[in-house]
Protein backbone atom coordinates (compact mmCIF):
# COMPACT_ATOMS: atom_id res chain seq x y z
CA UNK A 1 0.00 0.00 0.00
CA UNK A 2 1.33 3.42 -0.87
CA UNK A 3 0.29 6.98 -1.42
CA UNK A 4 1.58 6.76 -4.99
CA UNK A 5 -0.41 9.11 -7.17
CA UNK A 6 -2.00 10.97 -4.25
CA UNK A 7 -2.27 14.63 -5.28
CA UNK A 8 -1.17 17.37 -2.97
CA UNK A 9 -4.29 19.37 -2.22
CA UNK A 10 -3.84 22.92 -1.02
CA UNK A 11 -5.45 23.83 2.28
CA UNK A 12 -9.12 24.62 1.81
CA UNK A 13 -10.70 27.60 3.51
CA UNK A 14 -13.87 25.87 4.67
CA UNK A 15 -15.38 28.79 6.58
CA UNK A 16 -19.15 28.58 6.15
CA UNK A 17 -19.10 24.98 4.93
CA UNK A 18 -21.09 22.31 6.74
CA UNK A 19 -20.04 18.67 6.70
CA UNK A 20 -21.63 15.56 8.18
CA UNK A 21 -19.35 12.67 9.11
CA UNK A 22 -21.16 9.34 9.13
CA UNK A 23 -19.13 6.51 10.65
CA UNK A 24 -19.82 2.85 11.16
CA UNK A 25 -19.00 1.27 14.52
CA UNK A 26 -17.94 -2.14 13.22
CA UNK A 27 -14.16 -2.45 13.78
CA UNK A 28 -14.52 0.31 16.36
CA UNK A 29 -10.82 1.01 17.00
CA UNK A 30 -10.26 1.78 13.32
CA UNK A 31 -13.52 3.65 12.82
CA UNK A 32 -13.04 5.80 15.92
CA UNK A 33 -9.64 6.87 14.58
CA UNK A 34 -10.96 7.59 11.09
CA UNK A 35 -13.72 9.71 12.58
CA UNK A 36 -11.39 11.62 14.90
CA UNK A 37 -8.97 12.40 12.04
CA UNK A 38 -11.80 13.53 9.72
CA UNK A 39 -13.34 15.79 12.35
CA UNK A 40 -9.93 17.29 13.18
CA UNK A 41 -9.20 18.01 9.51
CA UNK A 42 -12.60 19.62 8.95
CA UNK A 43 -12.43 21.72 12.08
CA UNK A 44 -8.89 22.82 11.30
CA UNK A 45 -10.06 23.97 7.86
CA UNK A 46 -12.86 26.01 9.46
CA UNK A 47 -15.87 23.86 8.57
CA UNK A 48 -18.78 23.14 10.86
CA UNK A 49 -18.66 19.38 11.37
CA UNK A 50 -21.35 17.16 12.87
CA UNK A 51 -20.90 13.43 13.35
CA UNK A 52 -23.31 10.51 13.30
CA UNK A 53 -22.75 6.79 13.95
CA UNK A 54 -24.29 3.70 12.37
CA UNK A 55 -23.73 0.02 13.15
CA UNK A 56 -22.02 -1.20 9.99
CA UNK A 57 -20.96 -0.21 6.50
CA UNK A 58 -24.25 -1.30 4.93
CA UNK A 59 -26.09 1.26 7.03
CA UNK A 60 -23.94 4.13 5.77
CA UNK A 61 -25.75 4.97 2.51
CA UNK A 62 -29.19 5.62 3.97
CA UNK A 63 -27.85 7.98 6.66
CA UNK A 64 -25.45 9.61 4.20
CA UNK A 65 -28.39 10.18 1.83
CA UNK A 66 -30.38 11.95 4.54
CA UNK A 67 -27.37 13.98 5.66
CA UNK A 68 -26.72 15.11 2.08
CA UNK A 69 -30.08 16.90 2.19
CA UNK A 70 -28.85 19.09 5.05
CA UNK A 71 -25.07 19.55 4.62
CA UNK A 72 -22.70 20.87 1.95
CA UNK A 73 -20.83 17.54 1.97
CA UNK A 74 -20.82 14.18 3.71
CA UNK A 75 -17.86 12.02 4.69
CA UNK A 76 -18.65 8.31 4.99
CA UNK A 77 -16.22 6.29 7.12
CA UNK A 78 -15.96 2.62 7.94
CA UNK A 79 -13.77 -0.44 7.84
CA UNK A 80 -14.54 -3.71 6.07
CA UNK A 81 -11.95 -6.43 6.57
CA UNK A 82 -11.91 -9.40 4.21
CA UNK A 83 -13.10 -12.67 5.72
CA UNK A 84 -13.40 -16.18 4.40
CA UNK A 85 -16.67 -15.67 2.50
CA UNK A 86 -17.82 -13.53 -0.45
CA UNK A 87 -19.64 -11.24 2.02
CA UNK A 88 -16.70 -8.80 1.82
CA UNK A 89 -17.25 -8.22 -1.90
CA UNK A 90 -21.01 -7.77 -1.50
CA UNK A 91 -20.64 -5.24 1.30
CA UNK A 92 -17.87 -3.24 -0.40
CA UNK A 93 -19.69 -3.15 -3.73
CA UNK A 94 -23.04 -2.17 -2.17
CA UNK A 95 -21.54 0.63 -0.11
CA UNK A 96 -19.49 2.03 -2.99
CA UNK A 97 -22.42 1.96 -5.41
CA UNK A 98 -24.73 3.50 -2.82
CA UNK A 99 -22.39 6.36 -1.97
CA UNK A 100 -21.67 7.06 -5.64
CA UNK A 101 -25.37 7.12 -6.47
CA UNK A 102 -26.08 9.53 -3.61
CA UNK A 103 -23.37 11.92 -4.81
CA UNK A 104 -24.71 11.91 -8.35
CA UNK A 105 -28.38 12.12 -7.33
CA UNK A 106 -27.86 14.97 -4.86
CA UNK A 107 -25.01 16.84 -6.55
CA UNK A 108 -23.26 16.90 -3.18
CA UNK A 109 -19.73 15.69 -2.46
CA UNK A 110 -19.84 12.31 -0.73
CA UNK A 111 -16.34 11.29 0.35
CA UNK A 112 -15.85 7.54 0.55
CA UNK A 113 -13.51 6.90 3.46
CA UNK A 114 -14.56 3.29 3.93
CA UNK A 115 -11.44 1.17 4.25
CA UNK A 116 -11.55 -2.17 2.46
CA UNK A 117 -8.59 -4.23 3.61
CA UNK A 118 -7.36 -7.78 3.65
CA UNK A 119 -6.49 -7.71 7.35
CA UNK A 120 -6.54 -5.61 10.52
CA UNK A 121 -2.96 -4.38 10.12
CA UNK A 122 -3.70 -2.90 6.70
CA UNK A 123 -6.57 -0.99 8.29
CA UNK A 124 -4.30 0.31 11.07
CA UNK A 125 -1.76 1.38 8.44
CA UNK A 126 -4.40 3.47 6.64
CA UNK A 127 -6.31 4.94 9.59
CA UNK A 128 -4.04 7.80 10.66
CA UNK A 129 -2.60 6.34 13.83
CA UNK A 130 0.92 7.33 14.91
CA UNK A 131 3.10 5.35 12.55
CA UNK A 132 0.35 4.82 9.95
CA UNK A 133 1.35 5.30 6.32
CA UNK A 134 -1.97 6.92 5.40
CA UNK A 135 -4.66 9.02 7.06
CA UNK A 136 -7.82 8.15 5.16
CA UNK A 137 -10.22 9.92 7.53
CA UNK A 138 -8.44 13.25 7.09
CA UNK A 139 -7.94 12.62 3.36
CA UNK A 140 -11.65 11.97 2.88
CA UNK A 141 -12.52 15.21 4.69
CA UNK A 142 -10.05 17.26 2.64
CA UNK A 143 -11.43 15.74 -0.58
CA UNK A 144 -14.99 16.62 0.45
CA UNK A 145 -14.10 20.21 1.37
CA UNK A 146 -12.07 20.70 -1.80
CA UNK A 147 -14.98 19.42 -3.89
CA UNK A 148 -17.41 21.81 -2.19
CA UNK A 149 -15.02 24.66 -3.02
CA UNK A 150 -14.73 23.49 -6.64
CA UNK A 151 -18.51 23.20 -7.04
CA UNK A 152 -18.87 26.74 -5.70
CA UNK A 153 -16.30 27.96 -8.25
CA UNK A 154 -18.20 26.21 -11.04
CA UNK A 155 -21.44 27.91 -9.99
CA UNK A 156 -19.75 31.31 -9.64
CA UNK A 157 -18.07 30.99 -13.05
CA UNK A 158 -21.35 29.99 -14.69
CA UNK A 159 -23.14 32.98 -13.09
CA UNK A 160 -20.53 35.43 -14.35
CA UNK A 161 -20.88 34.11 -17.90
CA UNK A 162 -24.66 34.41 -17.90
Amino acid sequence: MSKEGLPEVKAVDAQGMTVAVVTSTWNAEICDQLEARAIAAGTEAGATVDSFRVVGALELPVVVQRAAQNYDAVVALGCVIRGGTPHFEYVCDSVTQGLTRIALDTGKPIANGVLTTNDHQQAVDRAGFDGSVEDKGAEAMVAALDTVATLRKVEETARTRA
